[in-house]
């Protein structure tokens, strides 16, 4: 399991003292007044050099410009900064989005996607201390209220908001067939990963809880888009690396997850699904025969007992197609992919599925979904409807991100949800880029030279030398050349020369002058 992988969470966000103010308008604040107060001037303008979101996976291209646009690090709706742990910090659809750094394992991925929800209290904190002082983090505009921000994927008016993974694969995979077999095991993961919701249907139309946050937002099988008409699979062929090389399944079907279990199983176990599609382990006899309605009818089964039907005529429920998904990732793994953070994930794949076939909410230590149900059938059990407020509330106060607020936190710090790390390791996790990746280079750039940052992406570094501009190239991932991270590490802060020279010494071929 030894791949590229991340997440990306865009955050529900909400003023309670000024319903009317625009979420872009907030959103583009806190980001704003963050990078100001980590000492990066406005923001850093994002580098789109290299971006294809309208490319599809299956060989077409949809692009609606042919040149590279030029945002401003501060744009009102577009602001921008890169962290010095690796990771994004930027606005996106009217979101404050957080793009974790590449990391390489499971549970290197659950760190740090759970070190976004610190820096994500962080800057609403930041927020509420500025406009408690009468100030704006932007100019011409008046102080930004204090916000709420919560984990979640809807709103309950029918806008669903993404937390999407991204897996890097072979490129000599043929993406047909990781698609086909994937779409059983996205169907069905939810119940390892769902986040639990109030209300059925896009805007709720009916009462009761479901299983998935963004199974009522699934239309397609297969999709180029995000927004709208959303697939089980999402086609966008945009690497951030080598294109001969490397593609990057762009997951958006996932639930955003507060529980670590429920984060590790989700890029854990789809990771482990992608290593056997590319050693060749078959999935064919898996496929379903109406697998964009089979996400709603798992997603509403809180017993986990109705029966799938699959394209050969059997049937099997959402439990038993992920046995056999575990069952055949285990028997193909060779020993020396059982590494300690492949057995944790086999191991708590496992354990989680026994228990859920047992009874559902013996899992209520472990995932999101159950530990939101377990909490909302006690005000059941005291009278409560579907349709009671409380439930609702309930259903929202357990993404609140504010460990003063937040249920789901609330539950890790009383000890009634397992967690796998401790507190000291995730804030680690908010300042410091992992060291095998080359997030770590982006990291450190970032740390000891912000002020000369010009642009960044994930895959290079444009910094200012007396007035001209060099690329600084990352690699595709986790080609950290020799020498050139000891290199970065041992150049002084702000020293731009010696970050030049550290580039020409060990990677000249990823170093190039601009203009």
């Amino acid at each position: 399991m030894s791949r590229i992988l991340g997440t990306e969470t865009e955050y529900g966000i909400a003023t309670p003292g000024d319903a009317f103010i625009s979420p872009i308008v907030t959103s583009t604040h806190v980001v704003v007044g963050f990078a100001t107060d980590q000492q990066q001037a406005r923001g850093t303008r994002w580098d789109f050099e290299g971006e294809s979101p309208l490319r599809d996976a299956r060989g077409f291209d949809l692009r609606r410009y042919h040149t590279t646009p030029v945002v401003a690090a501060d744009g009102m709706g577009v602001a921008n900064m890169v962290l010095g742990n690796g990771a994004r910090f930027y606005v996106d659809h009217a979101h404050p989005e957080y793009s974790a750094p590449e990391t390489t394992t499971a549970r290197q991925a659950m760190v740090y996607d759970q070190a976004g929800d610190r820096i994500m209290h962080w800057a609403a904190q930041l927020t509420a201390e500025r406009s408690s002082r009468g100030e704006s983090a932007l100019e011409g505009h008046p102080p930004c209220p204090a916000v709420k921000m919560y984990k979640n994927n809807v709103d309950g008016k029918g806008a669903s908001f993404g937390a999407h993974e991204n897996y890097q694969y072979s490129r000599a995979l043929d993406f047909d067939v990781l698609a086909q077999a994937l779409i059983p095991f996205f169907v069905t993961r939810q119940i390892l990963c769902g986040a639990g919701r109030v209300g059925l249907g896009p805007r709720s139309e009916e009462q009761g809880f479901q299983i998935s946050q963004r199974a009522d937002y699934i239309e397609q099988e297969i999709s180029l888009e995000t927004t709208l008409n959303r697939g089980i699979i999402n086609t966008r062929d945009e690497p951030h690396a080598d294109r001969e090389a490397f593609g990057r399944l762009h997951v958006i079907i996932g639930d955003a997850n507060l529980s670590q279990i429920a984060t590790l199983l989700k890029v854990g176990c789809t990771s482990l699904v992608i290593d056997a599609v590319e050693r060749g382990v078959d999935f064919q006899d898996l496929r379903l025969l109406g697998a964009v309605r089979a996400v709603q009818t798992v997603s509403r089964d809180l017993e986990l007992r109705e029966v799938l039907p699959l394209a050969d005529g059997r049937a099997m429920t959402a439990i038993d197609i992920q046995r056999e998904y575990l069952r055949r990732v285990a028997d193909s793994l060779p020993a020396a992919a059982r590494t300690p953070d492949v057995e944790e994930v086999l191991a708590l794949w496992e354990e989680v599925l026994t228990k859920l076939a047992a009874d559902p909410l013996s899992t209520a230590d472990m995932l999101d979904w159950t530990a939101k149900l377990a909490l909302i059938e006690r005000y059941r059990a005291r009278g409560a409807t579907w349709d009671d407020p409380k439930l609702a509330l309930v259903d929202l106060q357990y993404h609140d991100i504010d460990p003063a607020k937040g249920l789901a936190l609330a539950l890790m710090r009383t000890g009634r949800m397992r967690t796998l790390v401790d507190e000291d390791t995730i804030q680690q996790a908010m300042t410091t880029p992992p060291r095998d990746t080359r997030a770590w280079l982006r990291g450190l750039l970032m740390q000891r030279c912000a002020a000369d940052v010009v642009a960044a992406n994930w895959d290079s570094v444009v910094v200012s030398l007396d007035g001209a501009l060099w690329r600084l190239g990352l690699g595709d991932g986790r080609e950290l050349q020799p020498g050139l991270a000891d290199a970065l590490e041992n150049a002084a802060a702000g020293d731009i020369p010696a970050v030049l020279a550290a580039w020409r010494a060990h990677a000249p071929q990823w170093l190039s002058p601009l203009g």
